[in-house]
């Protein structure tokens, strides 16, 4: 009887295996650096003749898999593409299509056979010859003259270079991005005046509209022999940036003018920017430049450039997926294209997983429509833009489209584009962005537009450092674009541009209808920031030496109010607010606060909640007079000690991630209705 039992405990814990990890592939193909596309795809036998064995490539795969699957036969067994081992650069990026999804019953999974796959979208670069050519050493910096190598991209077919304003053809070296050559080399240099002849003036913030500026110094007289340099800045708003091809440099006035199109903000005083693209400014080791009439890279190695590995971005993108479903990629190195790594569009329940995405243009996980998607697992760094980007679900209908981003660690993005491109971005309705690591970015971490979202149990650090007024979490400037629950995150050492202040999370330009819950900040300027929004709540936060914690505003009572003018507007009318028919179902019934917008003073911050939040150190509040008398501010605790478990690990001396936050259950905190927020569970978690 015993045996029996045992017998059926082993049987269900099979089937809940099975059922908890999809059925088991009935065929496996292989990829291998020494297979052959004319190959079965199957391992060899051992000691048997090399008459077949692996593909070469993924394209091969691919095409083995839409054999298997055949078309207008559902799929009756998963299939699995194990790639084993090495380097495997794109001639054209990957497309899957329709015909290449599996089922939920029988998947279709690429993953790696162990060790370390690489899928390059670029081409290394082996071949590097002293420079000989009088003119070129003439025009570098006398410390480059020994040190400087270069290596002709057109005898390596590589013809197309795109635009050193974004998107064109880079440089890396053991996995490293190398530097576009600049000056100065590191910051930025100040505009000292601007000479446009028509005004830009903002609520007082004056500029020029022109993109003409002054410098200071002579550094810029070597730039007049350049073929294409160009500038890079924020030369308005601390952040909007723009890059810039210069049109001409005049020293006597020491003034620079710039190609149009300008910037649309202007341009003013005080502001920075930085020269690139030169090939006079390659002074120190890692800058390189592109010759791109002769196709001749210019490279001061950072090392011995014969034993380094040098690659130049060349394919688009690396993976296509449209309207497949069903598809799980895992374990794979992705890297060296010029834009998105990984574009899906359409389908339904596919996985990136234990993926790591580095040395991109643009993104590393671009998702469009479709349902239930995923990105796991994943170590994503060294983007030029921002990280994963998931859009999805029905604005109209509120059909969520379950998205999720979950356990990824993304770091030190947004290399090209500074602004505006996050690690995690949300957009449509019903996605989550959970558990996943975001530091070091100029600009924001997470940015989410759209309805119903959650945003849990995230870590996030040292991001708008070059950016003042931005948001570590940010959205804005929408009254319909509710339901989204930001709770149990940890925000801790983010305070902007030259430590001038700027946003934990940020609900700008009356933005309504979210929870900031459960959230611990630590060490953050403006910690929870309700810009003239409605209907939104701040509890069971703790803030810890922010500066301030809590911020609402009245704006759209004051300077901005234009953009609710353009609302009502809109609402009288049409009856939509920005194109929702915000008083009829599902808005009516999913947010009934909604429906009397416009007969309950809509353009005051009405029914905002601060209540059972701590604040310890640094500064409370920053609401405004006009804001005040709309709130509901009750049972927070401020100023009080809350009684730390280990008081000694809060402080400026300790390492931020290691600060305990747990309260003792003598805490005066439970007295105001304060609960526990889970402090372990925030983060990346160890993979099961």
């Amino acid at each position: 009887m015993q045996q029996k039992l045992c017998q059926l405990v082993l049987l269900v814990l099979i089937a809940d295996f099975c059922h908890g990890h999809g059925s088991a592939a009935a065929t496996q193909f292989h990829v291998s650096v020494d297979g052959k596309d004319s190959w079965s795809g199957q391992l060899a036998r051992p000691n048997a003749a090399r008459t077949d064995g692996p593909f070469a490539t993924l394209r091969r795969a691919r095409d083995a898999v839409r054999a298997v699957h055949r078309p207008g036969t559902p799929p009756n067994e998963g299939v699995e593409v194990l790639v084993h081992p090495g380097i495997y650069a794109l001639q054209a990026p990957l497309e899957l299509t329709a015909v290449d999804s599996g089922t939920p019953k029988a998947p279709v999974v690429y993953r790696t056979a162990g060790g370390k796959v690489r899928l390059l979208g670029g081409i290394v670069v082996a071949k590097w010859t002293r420079v000989s050519d009088p003119r070129v050493l003439r025009t570098l910096d006398p410390l480059a003259r020994d040190h400087v190598m270069q290596a002709d991209l057109k005898a390596l077919g590589i013809a197309e270079y795109g635009s050193p304003g974004g998107g064109g053809l880079e440089l890396f070296c053991d996995d490293k991005p190398m530097t576009l050559a600049r000056w100065p080399n590191t910051g930025f240099a100040k505009i000292v005046g601007v000479l446009g002849k028509t005004e830009r003036n903002v609520r007082g913030t004056k500029g020029c509209v022109e993109g003409i500026f002054q410098y200071q110094g002579e550094r810029p007289k070597r730039w007049r022999a350049e073929k294409d340099a160009w500038v890079h800045g924020y030369w308005f708003w601390d952040w909007s940036e723009q890059r810039h091809q210069i049109k001409s440099i005049d020293p006597g006035r020491h003034a620079i003018e710039v190609k149009p199109p300008y910037h649309k903000y202007g341009y003013r005083k005080g502001q920075w920017f930085y020269a690139f693209n030169c090939l006079s400014e390659i002074d120190r080791p890692g800058e390189w430049y592109l010759d791109r009439d002769t196709g001749v890279i210019y490279f001061w190695p950072p090392g011995d450039v014969t034993r380094s590995e040098t690659i130049v971005t060349v394919q688009p993108t690396l993976l296509t997926m449209k309207d497949v479903s069903n598809v799980t990629w895992q374990g794979f190195i992705m890297e060296g294209a010029r834009g998105t790594a990984i574009e899906m569009s359409g389908g339904t329940r596919n996985t990136i997983a234990d993926c790591t995405i580095r040395n991109v243009g643009q993104w590393a996980v671009h998702v469009s429509g479709g349902t239930w998607h995923r990105v796991t697992g994943c170590t994503l760094y060294q983007m030029g833009g921002g990280g994963i980007s998931m859009a999805g679900g029905d604005r109209t209908t509120l059909t969520p489209a379950h998205h999720l981003a979950d356990n990824n660690h993304i770091h030190h993005f947004a290399r090209v584009k500074r602004v505006y491109q996050p690690g995690i971005t949300l957009s449509g309705v019903g996605n989550r962005a959970a558990h996943n690591l975001i530091h070091d970015a100029p600009h924001m971490a997470i940015g989410f537009s759209g309805n119903d979202h959650m945003i849990e149990l995230n870590e996030l650090y040292n991001v708008c450092y070059e950016s003042n007024d931005a948001g570590a979490i940010y959205t804005g400037r929408n009254w319909t674009m509710r339901g989204t629950v930001i709770r149990h995150n940890y925000l801790h050492d983010i305070s902007g541009f030259q430590g001038r202040g700027c946003v934990g999370v940020y609900l700008d330009d009356m933005f309504c209808g979210t929870e900031i819950v459960g959230n611990v900040f630590y060490r953050v300027t403006r910690a929870a920031f309700i810009g003239g929004g409605r209907d939104c709540a701040i509890s069971n936060n703790l803030f810890v030496d922010c500066k301030p914690a809590v911020h609402i505003d009245a704006r759209a009572l004051g300077w901005a109010h234009a953009h609710a003018d353009g609302w009502i507007e809109e609402a009288k009318k049409k009856s939509t607010l920005s194109g929702i028919h915000y008083s009829k179902p599902p808005y009516s019934t999913r947010y009934p606060r909604l429906v009397t917008i416009l007969d309950d003073q809509p353009k005051a911050p009405m029914g905002n909640v601060v209540t059972h939040n701590v604040s310890f150190g640094g500064k409370w509040d920053e609401m405004y007079n006009a804001a005040k008398k709309f709130l509901t501010v009750r049972d927070n605790l401020v100023d009080v000690d809350p009684r730390f478990v280990h008081p000694d690990r809060i402080g400026a001396g300790k390492h931020p991630r290691a600060v305990d936050f747990r309260l003792r259950q003598d805490s005066p905190a439970w007295k105001v209705g304060f609960q526990p927020i889970p402090v372990d569970q925030i983060g990346l978690q160890d993979k099961k």
